[in-house]
C-alpha cells in the first residue's frame, strides 16, 4: 500500500473540501454592518420622506360606523403556523374569522381588516386591496391588523421560507380570503349609521410581562375606541402587547389563542361587535394560567373583567376629524444573523423571504392617533411614546401587522444579547430600535 500517495490524494480532498466551503462561506455569508444608523443614506430619506409627507383627509359631520365578520375556516386541514412547523390542525377548536369595522365623518372613509392569523403577509394584503379596489368599495384607507395567534393557520405565505416554515401557499386559500374580506367590508358598509365614539384605557399589567429581562418596562394597557349606536349596538377596537401564546406549542387544533376567548367574552358581556389588534407584543408574553383551552379560557376571562374594573382613563372623541397617511420605510441591508457578527447575505434573504413591505400607517380620529408598524414593536418603547402623543392632547394606539413584516424592533442596547428575538428576528441591523423611535416619534409631531 502507497501511503504516500493516499496522503496526497486525501490533500487534495481536503483541500478542495476547504475551497468549497470558503467559496460558499463567501458566496451565502457577510459581516455584520455595525456603522451608525443616523449616519445612513436610508435613514435621512425616509425622515425626509416622512417631513414631506401630507395627512389626507378632512373634518365632516357625524360619525358612521359599520362593522362585521366572515368565517374564513378552511373546508379541511392546512397546516398551522407559529412556534415551529407543525403540519395540518387535526381538530378546528375555533373557528377563524376576518372583521371588519369602518368609520366615515360623512367625507372620508376608513376601514380596518382584523385576520386571526399570525401575520398579514405582504402578499395577502395586496391581494385584499386588489379585491377591494375591484369591487369599488369606497375606502380612502384600509388598515390591516392580526391578534397574532401562534395557533392559526397557513396558506397564504409564498416563498421558500413560507413553505418550509410558515404553513406553506395555498392560492384558493388566499382567494378565500380575499372574498371573505372583501364580503365583510360591504357587510359593516351597509349597516353604517350613527355613533359616538369614546376612547378608553385599563391597567391590565398583572396579565404581561417582560420575556427577555424580568424587571425591565412593559406596556400593561388595553387601549379601546368604543363605537355606540343610537339603538344601543356598540363595537370595540382593542389592543393588547401579550403575544398571543398561551396555547400549548403542542396544541394541535386550530385557535385564536386567548384574543379569540377574550373577544368572545366581551361579545358576551358588553359589545355586539369586538376586533382585537395586537399591539407593541415585541419582548412581551403573557402571564397566563396554563396552556390548555380551559386555563386559555380563564386567562381570557380574567382579562376581560380587568378591561371593564381597572379603567384609568375614559374621553369622548367629539372632534369629527379623521387624517390618514403611509410612511414608506427605507431600511439597512437585510441582517438576518448566524452569529454575533455574521449574517446570511441580503440576496440570500431576499430570496427566502421576499417582499417585506416595511411601512408605517397612520390614522387621526379627532383627538386618537393610531398607528400601525410592519415591525413586531417592542412595548418598551411605548411609555415615552404615549407621553410626546398625551403632550399634544392626544391619545396613541398602536398596533403592528399591517399588511408588512419586517421582523422584531427591540432595544438597541439588546442587539448583541443572545434571545432568539434579537438574534434570529431583528432582521435589519442594528439601530433599528432608535430608527423606530425617531419614526414614531416624528409622526406625533407631525400630527396638530
Amino acid at each position: 500500500m502507497d501511503w504516500k500517495s493516499i496522503g496526497k490524494k486525501a490533500l487534495k480532498i481536503f483541500i478542495w473540501i476547504f475551497l468549497v466551503l470558503f467559496v460558499l462561506a463567501i458566496i451565502l455569508f457577510t459581516k455584520v454592518d455595525r456603522s451608525p444608523i443616523e449616519e445612513q443614506e436610508f435613514y435621512s430619506e425616509t425622515l425626509a420622506r416622512l417631513d414631506n409627507l401630507p395627512i389626507e383627509g378632512n373634518m365632516g359631520d357625524t360619525w358612521l360606523a359599520g362593522w362585521a365578520k366572515a368565517n374564513m375556516t378552511p373546508d379541511k386541514p392546512i397546516d398551522l403556523v407559529g412556534y415551529a412547523p407543525r403540519g395540518p390542525y387535526e381538530f378546528v377548536q375555533d373557528s377563524s374569522f376576518v372583521k371588519a369595522l369602518t368609520l366615515s365623518n360623512g367625507k372620508t372613509q376608513i376601514a380596518w381588516l382584523n385576520f386571526e392569523l399570525l401575520i398579514v403577509h405582504p402578499f395577502l394584503a395586496k391581494s385584499i386591496q386588489d379585491g377591494v379596489k375591484k369591487a369599488n368599495l369606497p375606502i380612502d384607507q384600509l388598515n390591516f391588523t392580526a391578534t397574532h395567534t401562534h395557533s392559526g393557520m397557513g396558506g397564504y405565505m409564498p416563498g421558500p421560507l413560507g413553505e418550509m416554515a410558515f404553513g406553506g401557499f395555498n392560492e384558493q386559500i388566499v382567494a378565500m380570503m380575499v372574498e371573505k374580506s372583501v364580503s365583510a367590508l360591504k357587510t359593516a358598509i351597509s349597516n353604517q349609521d350613527t355613533v359616538s365614539i369614546s376612547f378608553r384605557k385599563a391597567d391590565a399589567g398583572a396579565f404581561v410581562a417582560n420575556r427577555f429581562i424580568k424587571d425591565d418596562p412593559i406596556d400593561p394597557f388595553v387601549r379601546q375606541l368604543i363605537f355606540s349606536k343610537k339603538d344601543g349596538k356598540k363595537a370595540t377596537f382593542l389592543t393588547y402587547s401579550a403575544h398571543a401564546t398561551t396555547m400549548s406549542s403542542k396544541f394541535m387544533g386550530l385557535s385564536g389563542d386567548y384574543p379569540f376567548y377574550l373577544m368572545q367574552a366581551l361579545e358576551a358581556n358588553e359589545y355586539d361587535f369586538a376586533l382585537f389588534a395586537a399591539g407593541t407584543v415585541g419582548s412581551h408574553r403573557p402571564l397566563s394560567f396554563g396552556n390548555t383551552p380551559e386555563l386559555v379560557t380563564e386567562y381570557a376571562t380574567a382579562l376581560d373583567s380587568t378591561i371593564r374594573i381597572h379603567m384609568t382613563q375614559f374621553a369622548t372623541v367629539n372632534r369629527k376629524e379623521i387624517g390618514y397617511g403611509r410612511l414608506d420605510i427605507s431600511l439597512r441591508e437585510p441582517h438576518l444573523r448566524i452569529s454575533d457578527n455574521i449574517r446570511i447575505r441580503p440576496w440570500l434573504f431576499n430570496y427566502l423571504l421576499g417582499d417585506t413591505n416595511p411601512h408605517l400607517d397612520f390614522t387621526i380620529i379627532g383627538n386618537t392617533l393610531l398607528i400601525g408598524s410592519s415591525g413586531e414593536l417592542s412595548g418598551v418603547f411605548y411609555e415615552k411614546w404615549e407621553k410626546a402623543a398625551q403632550a399634544k392632547g392626544l391619545n396613541l394606539i398602536i398596533t403592528t401587522f399591517n399588511g408588512g413584516y419586517i421582523g422584531y424592533i427591540t432595544p438597541d442596547h439588546l442587539y448583541d444579547e443572545h434571545f432568539h428575538e434579537v438574534r434570529e428576528m431583528n432582521w435589519y441591523g442594528p439601530g433599528n430600535g432608535d430608527y423606530f423611535d425617531a419614526m414614531i416619534k416624528g409622526i406625533i409631531e407631525k400630527v396638530n
